[in-house]
């Protein structure tokens, strides 16, 4: 019994995973008088484009796994460079409202194997990387022209530790 518990302690501290969030990238400015759902949606811009495969080739041996965005043309757009060199089937679709997060970051928990990549916007990407920390890690809502943090959380058994990094231009 007591070799039993040593097993699932050890197997336990062995656990680990991390996961990658990331703001969209940079997105087309919407000319004035678009549709609200132009306004709403808009598309990345080249420079986003770059950004995105930026992050693909950040992300290129990182062994993700799993891909995660909001259900946006501009969060999809971001991750599909990297979805595509990997040959993934498809992005998982995650709800950026306040009333699925605890949700969404029990979703996040739960992977236990495999690495992750998280798309989101300016004002979710702080509470995602705090929840998932237990800590304030990210002060607040990104400025609206910061598009190059690339938050890295990395999971050691039962602890969640905090990174943060550039990536692209």
């Amino acid at each position: 019994m007591k070799y039993l518990l040593l097993i699932a302690l050890f197997s336990l501290g062995a656990c680990g995973n991390t996961i990658y969030i990331v703001r969209h990238a940079e997105k087309e400015p919407v000319p004035a008088g678009s549709s609200q759902m132009m306004a709403n949606n808009p598309p990345l811009s080249e420079a986003g484009k770059e950004r995105s495969f930026a992050l693909r080739e950040r992300l290129r041996h990182e062994r993700i796994r799993f891909i995660f965005s909001t259900n946006t043309t501009r969060t999809v757009s971001t991750a599909q460079p990297l979805n595509d060199l990997l040959g993934s089937t498809h992005i998982e679709i995650y709800s950026s409202k306040k009333d699925s997060a605890d949700f969404f970051i029990s979703q996040l928990k739960s992977i236990k194997k495999g690495n992750v990549l998280v798309v989101g916007h300016s004002n979710t990407i702080d509470d995602i990387a705090n929840k998932l920390c237990g800590e304030t890690v990210v002060p607040g809502d990104l400025d609206e022209k910061e598009y190059s943090n690339l938050f890295v959380v990395k999971r050691k058994g039962l602890k969640y530790v905090f990174k943060r990094k550039q990536y692209g231009n």
